[in-house]
Parts: C-alpha cells; sequence; structure tokens
C-alpha cells in the first residue's frame, strides 16, 4: 500500500481512491453539533425529572404520613389499678389514647386532655396475673403500642 501525499488541499489518494483530510482549524471553529447534543440530553433530563415527579404522587409516596409519637412509660400496679406515668418523649392527645388487652378505661389524671411527661393516668386492670395490659396510640393509620405493662397480681376475684 502506498500513499501519496496530498496533491490538492483537503484530500489525498489512496491508491485509486481520493479520500478527504480535515481541515483542522475548521474543527476547532465549527459548533454546529454541540448545540443539538445538549439540547437533547437536557431533554431527555428533563423528562427523566418530570416522569419521577409524577409518578410519586401517582403512587402516593409524596402523600401525608403521620408519624407514630415516640414517648417513654412507667407503669405501677396496686391491685386492680395501674398508673401509667409518662416518662418523656412526644406529648399524646388523650382521645388518640386507649388501654386494651387486660385494661379498661385510660384517664388522665391531670385534667388536660393532652398526655406529656410528668403527667399520670389511671387504668382499672381486668385481667390475670400475667395478662399482659397495652397502651395503644389510635391517632394514626395503624394503631401503634406506646407501653405494655404485664400485671403481677390477679384481679379477677377483686
Amino acid at each position: 500500500m502506498v500513499i501519496i501525499p496530498p496533491l490538492r488541499r483537503g484530500c489525498f489518494h489512496l491508491g485509486n481512491t481520493r479520500i478527504p483530510t480535515m481541515d483542522l482549524k475548521k474543527l476547532f471553529t465549527e459548533d454546529r453539533a454541540v448545540s443539538p447534543v445538549i439540547g437533547v440530553i437536557l431533554m431527555v433530563a428533563i423528562t427523566v425529572i418530570l416522569a419521577a415527579v409524577i409518578g410519586a404522587f401517582v403512587l402516593g409516596l409524596g402523600g401525608e404520613t403521620q408519624e407514630t409519637p415516640q414517648v417513654s412509660l412507667s407503669f405501677d400496679q396496686n391491685g386492680s389499678d395501674v398508673t401509667v406515668e409518662h416518662r418523656g418523649g412526644d406529648s399524646v392527645d388523650e382521645e388518640d389514647i386507649e388501654a386494651r388487652g387486660a385494661g379498661d378505661s385510660f384517664q388522665l389524671e391531670n385534667g388536660n386532655d393532652v398526655f406529656r411527661a410528668g403527667d399520670t393516668a389511671n387504668v382499672t386492670a381486668d385481667g390475670d396475673e400475667g395478662d399482659t395490659l397495652n397502651i395503644v396510640w389510635t391517632g394514626g393509620n395503624e394503631d401503634a403500642v406506646l407501653g405494655s405493662f404485664d400485671l403481677t397480681e390477679s384481679n379477677s376475684a377483686a
């Protein structure tokens, strides 16, 4: 294979084939292809972002979520009476709290409608020794147990 040097500017011959050469000055000054490529990339990126946002709303991922309150409770039993003390954490509306399992009614002693740190509440235990009293938060989409207590005395004979 014999390469013949360019006879004319912009091309050279390889055998009987004429092969055009690239003008380096033209390569660095011509920018026609930059705008369409960047435009296509931007359009694809915008489409992907819009699809993600619309998908999140359609699937309900951007909806409201209600977190379960975090509380620390202590329990003290005296016969059929169980005293529940709020030791710390989030405040909870009384209407969103129930006693379940071995418990009957949940009544705050502070006279307020909010169960907050330092407050106590009374629950009448109606189970036997070993039964579990659950303090349940009912203010969200699903009920959540805030605290549990295993009864230590039998209350069915009382």
